[in-house]
């Protein structure tokens, strides 16, 4: 149900929208949407409206089936994942989703200033976002693109040793999907890089992709490099379809890295999902002995 009047073109720098938010910088966009920082006008609060367009719809209904998929997520109560405070239909066919502030700033920043993590703190941000993803699959929910971009990362406080990590923009990819009641198998896929190869195939993304998407964002952080080798999408399709799990050793021969250590994200990423863990649970457990 439409709100108040409102077009994507009123998101411009310190305007009013929906009758309270003041809207701030453009913060990250993709495909699916655009994010902007905002302050709640009721109460002074900073927050982050996203804004899904019309064009992404084929009809309100559609949209308002898209609205009621990312409405689950302000179900999901952990410290790990940006907590989604309202989303609204403010016009036919558009969406606009009211989150907390993200801390820090994304993984993949983070990692220009942090080269080559130890392994324990790798281990300890593996650890993390297991846990956040317990909290989002408990919820019968999946985040669907679990990447550097989704991640963030804010210095350590108060009782916490070492720096925190936090996802956001969950349900976003998997929640367009069942919006356009596309079943199992669709053209829809997270990114690529990250994205394990069933879904070059058209699977929905579920657990056994979550956990894929964090074991290559973990190999990537821990090597400095991606599990695969290529450049193009068809590229790291192929280097995908191999059965075994890539080496870190083999990607960076120049790095030393715990055997354990090295076997414990190999397993969440071979192409068959049935070798992967089968829970964020167990991969966190796997994690634990190494973290920081």
């Amino acid at each position: 149900m439409a709100t108040a009047s409102f077009s994507l073109f009123d998101l411009a720098p310190d305007n009013l929208v929906l009758g309270r938010y003041r809207v701030g910088k453009p913060l990250r966009s993709g495909g699916l949407s655009a994010t902007f920082s905002a302050t709640d006008e009721i109460g002074g609060q900073a927050c982050e409206l996203t804004a899904f367009p019309p064009a992404l719809f084929e009809s309100p209904a559609q949209a308002n089936d898209y609205r009621k998929a990312l409405e689950a997520w302000r179900k999901v109560e952990h410290q790990g994942v940006v907590r989604v405070h309202e989303v609204l239909a403010p016009a036919p066919a558009t969406i606009v989703m009211i989150s907390e502030a993200a801390r820090g700033e994304p993984l993949a920043e983070w990692s220009k200033q942090n080269p080559r993590p130890s392994q324990a703190l790798v281990a300890g941000f593996g650890v993390q976002l297991l846990d956040a993803l317990e909290a989002v699959h408990g919820r019968k929910l999946v985040h669907g693109d679990v990447k550097p971009a989704t991640i963030h990362v804010s210095a350590a406080s108060g009782s916490q040793s070492s720096p925190q990590v936090q996802l956001l923009d969950g349900g976003v990819t998997p929640g367009l999907w069942n919006a356009k009641h596309l079943g199992d198998r669709t053209a829809l896929i997270g990114t690529p890089f990250y994205a394990p190869v069933e879904q070059f195939g058209g699977e929905s993304p579920d657990v056994a992709s979550d956990v894929y998407n964090v074991a290559a964002v973990l190999f990537e952080l821990a090597t400095g490099v991606l599990p695969w080798p290529g450049r193009s999408f068809l590229e790291i399709f192929q280097a995908k379809l191999d059965k075994h799990a890539p080496s870190m050793k083999k990607r960076a021969p120049q790095l030393e890295v715990d055997p354990a250590f090295e076997l414990a994200v190999q397993r969440g990423l071979f192409a068959d999902k049935r070798q992967r863990y089968a829970t964020a649970a167990a991969f966190k457990a796997a994690l634990i002995p190494f973290a920081k």
